[in-house]
């Protein structure tokens, strides 16, 4: 039985470092690359495993807390919806304040006199389309009826 377990015990710890490795972030592994890591724990059957545990594996801080890669980082590793991010809130406030430091008579009058350009224009396309299906020229239009 114990010769049974100076072979399972390693192996057994040997998947167990492997599937850890594999499931840690890339950003987290320790002193070397997550590839280089996999190597290690699988060709150095006893030590790898050991050393990955030791040396590789990113320390968990306490519950609650932060783990070191985020106090390096200094951010959030969560989203934060839109309408909780305060720096998407202030953006809009800002949006805001520059539609309002424009007076609303001269928004209402650019978008007035757009809307004469269009209407000025739909005219104009209209006559050149009645002109051309009617073969009439520009000058060749006939004279009012009178009575």
């Amino acid at each position: 039985m114990l010769r049974a377990l100076i072979y399972l015990l390693p192996l057994a710890l040997t998947i167990y470092a492997f599937i850890d490795c594999l499931n840690t972030p890339e950003d987290e592994a320790k002193h070397l690359p997550k590839i280089a890591w996999v190597f290690i724990i699988l060709l150095f059957w006893i030590v790898g495993p050991i050393v990955w545990l030791a040396a590789g594996k990113p320390r968990h801080a306490p519950a609650g807390g932060r783990t070191s890669s985020e106090w390096r980082r200094g951010r959030r590793t969560t989203w934060v919806a839109p309408d909780d991010n305060p720096d998407f809130l202030k953006s809009l406030k800002d949006e805001k304040s520059l539609k309002d430091e424009k007076s609303p008579r001269d928004g209402a009058r650019s978008d007035e006199a757009r809307l004469d350009e269009r209407e000025a224009d739909l005219r104009r396309r209209e006559e050149d389309l009645k002109r051309r299906e009617g073969g009439a020229g520009p000058d060749d239009s006939a004279p009012p009826a009178t009575s």
